[in-house]
């Protein structure tokens, strides 16, 4: 299963499932390491129908592992799209009413330009030939696809962790095309203690003698172990211990008592095995490098002279914020110190703080309060554009 599995996300790489907007060398991406990226491709997913006006559009941006899929099964996994629970006819975010679009970000592996899609100079993948990728490169990909549905201005723009980030970056980089402003989860920069965990996993797939430099593909081979690894240790990281205790607690494995070995005693260690053999066969092990080093250069402040109200200077966006109690990835905190900085720009915000003990992940499932602040959010923003219900 894992081969067939593997075969199917190359193929996604450069022929994916959903839409793909391919630009050639007249329309080249630029990026922050100084380089064109031309040609590339951005694949993505849209639902629902754009208005006459162009003025009902949103933008859903993933996280790290996400992908375009937001409301659609997988290609490769054939599983729901990942916020399904959220998006589609009669829901929160209703495509009876808006036009939902969501691409796969420059540098993933479903079908937008990333280390394993075809370098056209070599006819072979790119690894790490490819450029580093930063948050910002993500946006201007982005733009340049909302360019093409002829959209002026998003009515919104939303995502959690990695794609809060790339909601704050389009809100400063493109204040005038952004109405309204949805980061959830995130913070205006990475942590030294998420840069490091990060690391760990980088480290761990690089350590895996199948990843060759990151010339696996051209070996047939994939660093699986090390990815899979990266992945469990990540994992640890979306939960709380809260929720472990909850689910898990020192409940032992299909066994009455312990082996005195190292096979997987505990739930846990069963569950996160499982975490890291499922991720392998839908995601790319160098895309995974180029996802986590782009959150960890991602500073907003320090892009605006170490002043984050700066970023915000004179918007005219609305924003809301959303975190969780038990995220100690991206702990309130860090969301309480961009809705300061939006305060000092005299933006319009809001912001929600939620109580649960499902950890930074908690944005992905079913939180009843998570989806009243959005539907409210989403409701007075369409009011204020002028969106009849």
């Amino acid at each position: 299963m894992a081969a067939l599995h593997a075969g199917k996300t190359n193929n996604e790489a450069d022929q994916p499932s959903s839409p793909v907007l391919r630009f050639g060398p007249d329309k080249p991406l630029k990026l922050d390491a100084g380089t064109l990226l031309s040609p590339f491709q951005i694949a993505y997913q849209t639902y629902g129908t754009l208005n006459d006006a162009r003025s009902n559009a949103i933008l859903v941006c993933h996280a790290l592992t996400g992908d375009q899929h937001v409301a659609s099964t997988n290609p490769v996994t054939g599983k729901p799209g990942w916020w399904e629970v959220l998006i589609g006819p009669g829901k929160i975010i209703d495509t009876s009413r808006f036009f939902v679009i969501c691409s796969n970000v420059i540098g993933g592996c479903l079908g937008s330009t990333g280390p394993a899609s075809t370098n056209p100079a070599t006819g072979k993948p790119y690894g790490l030939d490819l450029p580093v990728i930063t948050i910002r490169d993500m946006v201007r990909a982005q733009q340049m696809l909302i360019d093409h549905f002829g959209i002026e201005k998003l009515f919104c723009v939303l995502g959690g962790s990695m794609g809060g980030m790339q909601v704050l970056e389009w809100a400063s980089s493109y204040p005038e095309r952004v109405f309204s402003a949805l980061p959830i989860a995130t913070g205006a920069r990475h942590s030294s203690q998420n840069i490091a965990f990060h690391e760990v996993g980088r480290q761990a797939v690089m350590a895996d003698p199948d990843w060759h430099g990151g010339k696996y593909f051209e070996h047939g081979k994939r660093p699986e172990k090390g990815l899979a690894v990266a992945r469990m240790a990540a994992h640890i990281t979306y939960l709380s211990e809260a929720a472990l205790h909850r689910k898990f607690g020192r409940n032992l494995q299909d066994r009455e008592a312990l082996t005195f070995g190292f096979d997987a005693d505990f739930q846990i260690e069963s569950y996160l095995r499982h975490q890291g053999m499922t991720f392998v066969d839908r995601f790319d092990a160098n895309s995974y490098l180029y996802m986590t080093r782009s959150m960890d250069y991602f500073d907003l402040a320090a892009d605006h002279g170490g002043r984050l109200a700066d970023a915000f200077a004179g918007t005219k966006t609305r924003f809301c914020l959303v975190s969780f109690t038990s995220d100690w990835l991206f702990p309130t905190e860090e969301s309480r110190s961009i809705v300061h900085a939006l305060n000092a720009a005299g933006a319009s915000v809001s912001f929600v703080e939620i109580e649960t003990d499902r950890g930074h992940d908690a944005f992905l499932l079913d939180e009843p309060e998570l989806f009243a602040a959005i539907n409210g959010f989403i409701g007075s923003a369409a009011r204020a554009r002028g969106l009849s219900a």
